[in-house]
This record gives C-alpha cells, sequence and structure tokens, in this order.
C-alpha cells in the first residue's frame, strides 16, 4: 500500500562534480564539505581513465554550490525525485511501474545513504520532474525533498 503524500517543497539538488581521477580525489572534496558542516546523503561514482564525475547528494546545496564556485571545482547541478520506500526490494517496482504506466523514463537512479528513520531513499532522474513527482504523489509514494534532507 502506497505511503501517504506530503505536500511538495524544493526539489532535491545533485551535483555532478568533476574530479582528476587519482586517490583521495573524492575523501578530499567531501572533506572539503564536511569542513563546512555539509554532510553527503547520497553518492554515485562513474570513473574513467582520466576523470571521475561524482553525483552528490548533500544536506545544503546552497553553501556546497558557494564552495564549489569559490574553489573553482567544475560542477553541474540538476533535480532529482526522491522517494522514501518502506521497503528496499519489495517498494522498488510498485515505483517503476507507476513511471512505465505514466509513460516517463528514468535517465538514471541510485540509492541515497540511510535517512534518520532508516527508510530507504531513492534518487531517480526523470525526464520531467513536475510530470514525475505529480504522478508519484497522486499514486500515494512518499516523496521527500530537501528540507527534509539538511538534518
Amino acid at each position: 500500500m502506497p505511503a501517504k503524500t506530503i505536500d511538495p517543497g524544493s526539489p532535491v539538488k545533485q551535483f555532478s562534480v568533476l574530479l582528476p581521477n587519482r586517490a583521495g580525489a573524492l575523501a578530499s572534496l567531501v572533506k572539503l564539505l564536511r569542513s563546512s558542516a555539509i554532510e553527503v546523503v547520497g553518492i554515485s561514482v562513474q570513473d574513467s581513465r582520466d576523470a571521475t564525475i561524482a553525483r552528490l547528494v548533500v544536506t545544503d546545496p546552497d553553501a556546497a554550490e558557494e564552495i564549489f564556485v569559490e574553489k573553482g571545482i567544475p560542477h553541474t547541478t540538476c533535480e532529482l525525485v526522491v522517494l522514501s520506500l518502506l521497503e528496499s526490494g519489495p517498494g522498488l517496482l510498485p515505483v517503476l511501474d507507476t513511471l512505465m504506466v505514466a509513460e516517463t523514463n528514468i535517465d538514471f537512479a541510485y540509492a541515497l545513504l540511510p535517512s534518520p528513520k532508516r527508510h530507504t531513499l531513492l534518487a531517480l532522474h526523470v525526464e520531467d520532474y513536475d510530470f514525475a513527482t505529480g504522478v508519484l504523489n497522486q499514486a500515494g509514494f512518499k516523496l521527500v525533498y530537501q528540507e527534509g534532507l539538511s538534518r
């Protein structure tokens, strides 16, 4: 049974950060953010021979963006749909089926780090954020907004 819906908030912001492909680059970035009391709550890494793209979801995206600009760290941003699933395995298929019936595509997806309530948080990048959040909200899924990640 789908969870109760919540009122909309600010979309979750994801950073795609270009890092050199060398040992410690990601740790240095996380330490830099943590030095400003910003925690990484979601991460996905795509590695290549020369560079790494780290997709990050953080507790304070505005402050993180200021740091990236100030330090000249190459990055882009996008909005993610984030869902709180009561059951990580069985909770996934209804989400995918709902989006399939609505004929909307998922560009990429990954799980976030455990929430304080221990629910599984699923981050999705979709072709149309507003449409997908409306469909998922109407279907009764619990959407999580940036305010819910700022612990």
